[in-house]
């Protein structure tokens, strides 16, 4: 073999093997971004529940977020600048897993068969997280491009109005269970994937961690809709005051 030859045979392998790490790249870039918004959303969702302590709370939360500690009165570009850093992270999470979606019918029937015959809970729920991810990058873009448009509509009284009199309970409840569900069965896939509590008994472990991850998803999913319905509440008893802003101490 010539000397040429050995070169190329080298470069040839050399370039396979950057290319076969790419793949694991992505995925952990795309475990990495979806670990981002499962956190975003565990504390999102915990923030929306300030309501349930009352408007003077969810006010005082709202204003935090607008800066109100850094800038007299706070300013809703804190929360556009948020808004905008999620969505942006979102997109490239969603790109990144449309690589592992079915790419025909005939592969998505495919998979429904494989699953039937596999009978395994761990392949159902991928189902579920790519389902509910399809679901969230529609929901989830409405809502993030709302509050990057509008974002001085945030509040006790403004958001209960878009809830409630602008009827969009609908979509907050199709998107709260999109993401609660997503969330939860992609951070439990994310546990088994990099095994990060496999311990010295991997298989008893993942059952005690899918149990967990259970539990919580249904705690957010009940804070969320006790949260909804709050809104909700409000937003009915504000109807006739549309548009009204909140500031502490109002009881209307």
């Amino acid at each position: 073999m010539s000397d040429n030859s050995v070169i190329e045979s080298l470069l040839g392998k050399d370039k396979q093997k950057r290319k076969s790490r790419i793949p694991a790249k992505l995925d952990f870039l795309q475990s990495a971004t979806g670990l981002v918004l499962a956190i975003f959303i565990i504390f999102h969702l915990l923030f929306e529940s300030s309501i349930l302590f009352g408007k003077d709370s969810m006010y005082i939360l709202t204003k935090l977020f607008e800066g109100e500690f850094i800038i007299e009165g706070g300013s809703p570009l804190f929360i556009v600048f948020l808004a905008i850093s999620i969505f942006a992270i979102l997109i490239l999470h969603s790109l990144l897993a449309m690589r592992k979606f079915p790419s025909s019918y005939r592969e998505y029937m495919r998979f429904k068969t494989h699953a039937k015959l596999m009978k395994h809970s761990d392949t159902n729920l991928w189902f579920i997280q790519i389902s509910s991810g399809f679901m969230l990058f529609f929901l989830a873009s409405i809502h993030l491009y709302v509050i990057m448009t509008n974002p001085m509509n945030i509040g006790p009284f403004a958001s209960s109005d878009r809830i409630y009199s602008d009827s969009a309970w609908i979509m907050y409840l199709m998107l709260l269970v999109s993401v609660v569900l997503h969330a939860g069965v992609g951070v439990y896939r994310l546990i088994v994937k990099w095994g990060w509590f496999d311990g010295d008994n991997p298989k008893n472990n993942r059952i005690k961690t899918r149990k967990i991850i259970k539990a919580v998803t249904i705690f957010y999913l009940l804070i969320g809709i006790f949260s909804l319905a709050s809104y909700i509440k409000i937003g009915y008893d504000h109807r006739d005051n549309y548009g009204d802003r909140y500031s502490i101490g109002d009881k209307k």
